[in-house]
């Protein structure tokens, strides 16, 4: 899955759409990721929703003739137009706090104190962060009435049917480890009798990975993976990846809504967006950014305040490398799947070198890669080896897929000056 992430409240009405649509499949974006889209509870949230069958109004086009769910299938039917599958937040770790189903199913809501219960995260600094907005299912519950044709359960799968039947093919199931892996089971196999070809990726950043195996295990399509947050000097990424990639497909992002953005982060340098693209991109087999990454915006999305206004005036262009980046994962199969990565070892700690391996069994492709990468985005730094043919684990003739400039023969030794935050993409020919 090669994902944009269009953010609603930064896009604004359906209608006008279409110009991110026509810029995501531009660049080689083959899904298109919506965050929440219905109704909100009176915190404004995204991800605090007060009716799931109701459209939130800061979306539709006031003067249209089209009702709210029509409104939702034409902008589905233009992203169909443009090659595009739409995937949308399933949010059924919770609803807002004054959403009427608190009052209509009260059974439905975990309790804490004879008080219907607020689900909570534990920052990295240790601080318990309650969001007191929202109102915590209670699945447990819901898995010993798992046949009643009117209990949560069931509930759900109508959600999921109902959002099918505006267009969207895929779901980002969000903090997916909270919610029994049970409860993934029954809505995935109940969806899948009637649509067979819909996508399930479960939001798992932040749980072990025991927690993703269990997890993953529901049946979900793919996960997402920690790649963005890798500072490439430590092994934890490695070490978490030869865990779970055997378990499901992982989704890297250089930056998402959750996130700082990186151009601001990283004061302006457009090396370092260029490099983390490209590296979480070819990591793993799929690869999710975010409206604005493109175009070096600074603003962080904010799922409560955000709206067209915020949209900034592009300060970089980075359409094109993406395109590039795109291509090469969509051409070569090796990055497009979850092989065994080894860090080789190099003598300059200022050059990160990767060797994948293709999937045992996997007959299409190169069966090697090299990606050699410049980790600091503000010099250039000298890449040197006796053979690369010993260093890639191939001996025959490699290809070089870097989308700065590709070199059509390689020398043996091979030297490269890389640029800051520079790669060179390097793959063993095809068997």
């Amino acid at each position: 899955m090669l994902i944009y992430n269009l953010f609603p409240l930064l896009a604004g009405p359906f209608d006008q759409w279409q110009p991110h649509l026509e810029r995501a499949a531009t660049m080689g974006f083959d899904w298109v990721f919506v965050n929440p889209i219905q109704q909100l509870g009176r915190s404004g949230s995204l991800y605090s929703i007060a009716d799931y069958f109701t459209i939130n109004e800061a979306l539709l086009q006031p003067d249209s003739k089209l009702k709210a769910d029509d409104q939702v299938r034409a902008m589905a039917k233009t992203a169909e137009q443009h090659g595009l599958s739409l995937m949308i937040d399933l949010v059924i770790n919770h609803c807002a706090e004054d959403s009427d189903l608190v009052n209509s199913h009260p059974d439905w809501f975990a309790r804490k104190h004879g008080r219907i219960a607020h689900p909570f995260c534990i920052e990295d600094n240790g601080t318990k962060v309650v969001w007191r907005d929202l109102a915590q299912f209670d699945h447990q519950a819901a898995l010993r009435r798992a046949d009643d044709p009117d209990g949560l359960l069931a509930y759900c799968v109508r959600m999921v049917e109902h959002l099918i039947g505006l267009g969207f093919r895929g779901f980002r199931c969000d903090a997916a480890y909270q919610i029994p892996t049970d409860f993934w089971t029954h809505i995935i196999q109940r969806t899948r009798e009637q649509y067979p070809d819909i996508a399930f990726v479960a939001e798992t950043l932040g749980c072990t990975p025991e927690q993703t195996r269990d997890t993953a295990s529901a049946g979900f399509d793919a996960i997402f993976n920690s790649a963005k947050w890798w500072d490439f000097h430590g092994n934890w990424l490695l070490e978490q990846y030869e865990l779970t990639r055997t378990i499901a497909p992982s989704i890297s992002f250089p930056e998402s809504h959750d996130t700082r953005r990186m151009f601001e982060e990283f004061e302006n340098n457009v090396d370092a967006l260029r490099q983390r693209y490209l590296f979480t991109a070819l990591f793993a087999s799929g690869v999710m950014m975010p409206i604005g990454f493109e175009y070096g915006f600074r603003n962080r999305l904010d799922v409560v305040t955000t709206t067209p206004h915020d949209w900034e005036e592009p300060n970089v262009d980075l359409t094109d490398f993406i395109s590039q980046v795109n291509a090469i994962k969509t051409s070569t199969p090796l990055f497009a799947s979850e092989g065994r990565i080894e860090r080789i070892d190099y003598p300059d700690p200022a050059i990160l070198v990767l060797r994948k391996h293709a999937i045992d069994g996997s007959s299409r492709g190169p069966r090697q890669a090299l990606l050699v990468l410049n980790k600091d985005p503000w010099t250039r730094q000298r890449f040197y080896v006796d053979d690369l043919n010993h260093l890639i684990q191939s001996p025959g003739p490699l290809r070089d897929l870097s989308p700065d400039w590709p070199m059509e023969q390689l020398p043996s030794p091979f030297e490269f000056w890389l640029g800051p935050g520079m790669a060179r993409v390097l793959v063993a020919a095809e068997d």
